[in-house]
C-alpha cells in the first residue's frame, strides 16, 4: 500500500474497527490541528458509516502552551458551561468519541505545576458526565495516534525531522497492523489472542499477584473480589464491540486499591501532561503510595500524587508480555497509548467498572466497597522488563506462575 492507502485504511479502521461508527450515531472527534486532513478522512469515513452527525474538536497544544504560560491560574479552575454542557449532552446521547493522538512529549516543560493539576481537575469535574457514561460502557471510544515533528524527533533525535516522521508513521503503521493488506482480519485474529489469554486468568480467580525483577520490583498487589481481566474489544451497552484503543496488545483488571504492597521501579520514562518523567520508583503500604522518586521530573510526579486521595492508590494492573510486536521494535516512543502496549503496566487513579462483575450497575460506595479506585486521574506507567517473573495466588493459596522471563507462560 501506498503512504495515502494506509492513511485511508488507518482512518477506516479507526472508524469501522475501533469506534465501530453504526447508523445514527453522533462522533464527538477530537484532533489536533495539524492533524486535521486525517481528521477529515476520519469525518468522511464517519458518515460513510451512518453517523447521523460528526463533532469536530480541534484541539492545538502549542497555543494550550501559550495559554499556560500567560493566562491566570483562576482561569484553570473551571471549565467554561458550554463545553461540560456539549461533552456531557453527547455522551447522554450514546456518541462514538474518537481521539486522535499528537503529544509532544515535552510541551509543557516550564508550565506552573499548578495550573496544570487546576486544570486537570477542572476539567474531569465538569466532564464527569461523560467519563461516568464511558466507564460504564454508556459510549463507544477510541484512541489513535498522527506524529508531530517534536514528538517524531524525541523518538528519533539522530534523525531529520522528515526522516524522523517517516520512521515514526512506519512504527504506526506496523503497531496497527497496517503494513498489507486484511487489516481487519488481523485484528481480529489479536482481539480473539488477547480474550484466550483474559480467559485463562478469569478461570483461575486469582486474590493476588506478586511481581519481581533485576530492576528491585518486588511487589504484590491484590486483586479486587469479583475482578474480571479484559482485552481487545470491549462490548458497549448497546450491544455493540469497539475497540478501546489501537494499538493494543494488553490484558488487564481491577486492583483492589487497598492492597498493594512493597516497591516498583518503572521501566520507562512516563510523559505526564507534557513533562517527562524518568527514573521513578513508588513505595506502596496498605495500597497506598508512602515514598517515591524521580531521577528526572520529580515535581511532575510529585503533582500527580498529590492530585486527589485515589492518585496514590492503583486502578488497573495490565500485563503485555516483553515478546510482543510493538515491544520487538525497539523503540520508545514517549508516549503512553504506544509504551504502555510494550510493557506490563499498572495505573494510578481511577479503575474501570467494566473490570468487576456487575460494576456498570455499582454505586460509586459500591464500587469502592468492593476495592474500586476514584480519582481525576488515570495514568499508566510501566514496569514490565525481560526477566519479570509474575506469580498469582488463588484464594486456596496455591502458587501459579503468570510470567517468567518477561513473557506469558500460556
Amino acid at each position: 500500500m501506498t503512504f495515502e492507502e494506509k492513511l485511508q485504511e488507518y482512518a477506516r479502521l479507526t472508524v469501522r474497527t475501533c469506534g465501530n461508527v453504526t447508523q445514527g450515531k453522533y462522533v464527538l472527534l477530537s484532533c489536533p490541528v495539524h492533524a486535521a486532513h486525517f481528521g477529515r478522512m476520519i469525518s468522511r469515513k464517519a458518515f460513510e458509516a451512518g453517523a447521523k452527525d460528526v463533532i469536530m474538536l480541534y484541539y492545538d497544544e502549542k497555543f494550550s502552551r501559550i495559554r499556560f504560560l500567560n493566562a491566570a491560574l483562576d482561569i484553570f479552575k473551571s471549565v467554561p458551561e458550554w463545553q461540560a454542557l456539549q461533552r456531557n449532552y453527547y455522551a447522554r446521547e450514546g456518541c462514538v468519541s474518537i481521539t486522535v493522538l499528537s503529544e509532544d512529549p515535552d510541551i509543557f516543560e516550564g508550565v506552573d505545576d499548578e495550573k496544570l493539576m487546576a486544570n486537570a481537575i477542572a476539567r474531569k469535574k465538569a466532564f464527569k458526565e461523560f467519563y461516568d457514561i464511558m466507564d460504564k460502557g454508556g459510549l463507544r471510544w477510541t484512541l489513535v495516534a498522527y506524529p508531530c515533528e517534536k514528538w517524531a524527533m524525541k523518538v528519533f533525535p539522530e534523525c531529520s525531522k522528515e526522516t524522523a516522521m517517516e520512521k515514526l508513521w512506519d512504527a504506526i503503521f506496523a503497531t496497527c497492523r497496517l503494513t498489507d493488506t486484511n487489516t481487519s482480519g488481523k485484528w481480529e485474529s489479536q482481539d480473539r489472542l488477547l480474550k484466550r489469554r483474559a480467559d485463562i486468568l478469569n478461570k483461575y480467580a486469582l486474590k493476588e499477584l506478586h511481581y519481581k525483577n533485576s530492576l528491585g520490583t518486588d511487589f504484590t498487589l491484590g486483586l479486587a473480589k469479583g475482578h474480571i481481566w479484559a482485552g481487545g474489544s470491549e462490548v458497549s451497552t448497546d450491544d455493540v464491540k469497539f475497540m478501546p484503543n489501537m494499538p493494543t496488545e494488553e490484558i488487564f483488571t481491577m486492583p483492589d486499591r487497598l492492597k498493594a504492597e512493597g516497591i516498583v521501579y518503572a521501566s520507562m520514562p512516563l510523559s505526564y501532561q507534557g513533562t517527562l518523567i524518568d527514573g521513578f520508583y513508588l513505595r506502596f503500604q496498605n495500597g497506598e503510595v508512602v515514598d517515591f522518586d524521580a531521577q528526572k521530573g520529580k515535581n511532575a510526579l510529585t503533582r500527580l500524587l498529590d492530585t486527589d486521595e485515589g492518585s496514590r492508590r492503583l486502578g488497573e494492573a495490565a500485563l503485555i508480555p516483553h515478546d510482543s510486536p510493538i515491544s520487538n521494535l525497539g523503540i520508545l516512543f514517549y508516549n503512553t497509548l504506544f509504551d504502555e502496549n510494550a510493557s506490563c503496566h499498572l495505573a494510578l487513579g481511577e479503575c474501570y467498572a467494566t473490570n468487576i462483575r456487575n460494576g456498570v450497575n455499582m454505586s460509586e460506595k459500591e464500587l469502592l466497597d468492593n476495592g474500586g479506585n476514584r480519582s481525576v486521574n488515570h495514568v499508566d506507567f510501566m514496569i514490565g522488563t525481560k526477566d519479570l517473573q509474575i506469580t498469582g495466588t488463588t484464594k486456596e493459596g496455591t502458587k501459579v506462575p503468570i510470567f517468567v522471563n518477561g513473557n506469558f507462560v500460556f
